[in-house]
């Protein structure tokens, strides 16, 4: 798992990362991952055209959610909540392009859904990167 670009491990049941590759999935699902949600929009850098497909075929469960780079939406965030949520139970691989999506939208998952400390969620979140002024803004609506 570690080979995947920007991995983390979130806890037992939470794993981010950047784009696998299409090995990858097999990695992610022989590590007991049965969700994969990806928030990179198809035209982003390494897309896998027939993601849904492959994973699939694993035998996971397939959610797209495209968000796009410089325009986050609330309805974005509000349909990967649903997902999360929903599969709260299972192990969810979650990505996009580089980790950066991904790690504002855990981020922001963890602190309005899970109760997890302002201090830890940041943490993980910073291990990617700092969010420029578009993700700052976004991230503060979100939390209100």
């Amino acid at each position: 798992m570690k080979s995947i670009s920007n991995f983390i491990q979130i806890n037992d049941r939470l794993a981010t990362a950047g784009q696998p590759t299409i090995g990858q999935f097999k990695t992610i699902r022989d590590a007991g991952y049965t969700i994969v949600i990806n928030l990179a929009v198809p035209t982003s850098e390494a897309a896998i055209a027939n993601e849904r497909e492959i994973v699939e075929s694993l035998g996971m469960q397939y959610f797209h959610i495209p968000v796009v780079w410089d325009n986050p939406t609330i309805e974005d965030f509000n349909q990967f909540s649903n997902v999360m949520q929903t599969h709260s139970g299972q192990s969810i691989f979650v990505h996009c392009a580089k980790n950066m999506r991904v790690s504002a939208f855990v981020y922001l998952y963890r602190r309005s859904h899970e109760n997890i400390s302002e201090e830890e969620a940041r943490t993980d979140l910073n291990r990617i990167w700092q969010p420029n002024p578009t993700w700052q803004t976004f991230m503060k609506t979100v939390l209100g």
